[in-house]
């Protein structure tokens, strides 16, 4: 079993200027001392930070933090068989007039993937996507 963290997760705790090894405790206390992870999505939806930044001091803080966190998690990739359960889910999910945004669809799709969880603040969209197990903090 594992946990694909959610980049609410992160965000949060680099906005409360904890560091990485202080999130991965939080992250244990609350979950359980399960693998944690990021999918590609969501690093990408942590690095759109770094460039939303509205000065270069958060810009670099954003940075450390994420490269901090890219050596301490592994990164799940978008793969073929991704693609294929998003498209799958997505138009199954549409035919039924419900939309899921794409970047939690990614998210929660390479958690499904890989039968882990999604560890998220914000269950919002996840709930959306069939048969995925969440966690909300």
């Amino acid at each position: 079993m594992g946990l694909i963290l959610d980049s609410s997760v992160v965000v949060a705790a680099e906005r409360r200027k904890d560091t990485v090894e202080k999130l991965i405790e939080w992250v244990v206390s609350v979950a359980g001392d399960q693998d944690a992870a990021l999918s590609a999505m969501g690093v990408t939806e942590l690095a759109h930070g770094i460039y939303r930044a509205p000065t270069p001091k958060i810009r670099e803080q954003r940075q450390a933090f994420i490269d901090e966190l890219l050596r301490a998690l592994a990164v799940y990739p978008y793969t073929r068989e991704t693609a294929l359960l998003a498209a799958k889910i997505d138009g199954e999910q549409q035919a039924r007039g419900v939309t899921v945004p794409m970047a939690d669809l990614l998210v929660g799709v390479t958690a499904l993937e890989l039968g882990f969880t999604v560890l998220t603040i914000n269950v919002r969209h996840f709930r959306l996507i069939p048969d995925l197990q969440i966690i909300q903090i």
